[in-house]
């Protein structure tokens, strides 16, 4: 899905839809919670959580979130500028530089964070937890720590050419 908010095309994609049961007098009563990635194709990227009685309402409340947690994300040339270790909890998630014309080669939970975060050639392998939820964590903690060459020049103060 794509809205349209303050002029700018964010994309949103479900990860994730969770269905919890929880038993009382006259039989189980359902709520269900929404994993959520959000960006806008051109280095922004989120992800948010939400939960409610209802589908719709959770994955509303999910992209409020997420847009609220979005982040900026460097691409050099459709690609990482380097490669990349993430983490979170169980899960790590290894991002790769590849090549012009080589697409995303990942599995669906990352594939939705680099194709929202604009990514159009990335190389990447998981490790660990295949929990969606704890990947898409882990693979926006990966996005956070890179730099691209002109970043780490102003960073330290010099030139690296």
């Amino acid at each position: 899905m794509a809205n349209e908010t303050s002029g700018a095309k964010v994309i949103d994609k479900v990860v994730k839809i969770k269905r919890c049961a929880s038993v009382v007098k006259g039989g189980r009563r359902f709520s269900f919670a929404a994993m959520v990635v959000v960006g806008n194709g051109e280095g922004r990227v989120g992800w948010g959580y939400g939960k409610a009685k209802e589908v719709p309402p959770s994955v509303e409340k999910a992209v409020k979130q997420a847009q609220r947690s979005m982040v900026q994300v460097p691409i050099v040339e459709g690609t990482v500028p380097h490669r990349v270790w993430g983490r979170y909890g169980a899960a790590q998630v290894l991002l790769i530089p590849a090549g012009s014309g080589t697409g995303v080669i990942a599995g669906e939970a990352v594939r939705l964070v680099c194709e929202a975060a604009g990514y159009k050639d990335i190389l990447t392998k998981s490790f660990g937890s295949n929990n969606p939820i704890v990947l898409v964590k882990a693979t926006i903690a990966a996005l956070s720590q890179l730099r691209t060459f002109q970043q780490v020049e102003r960073l330290r103060g010099v030139s690296l050419t």
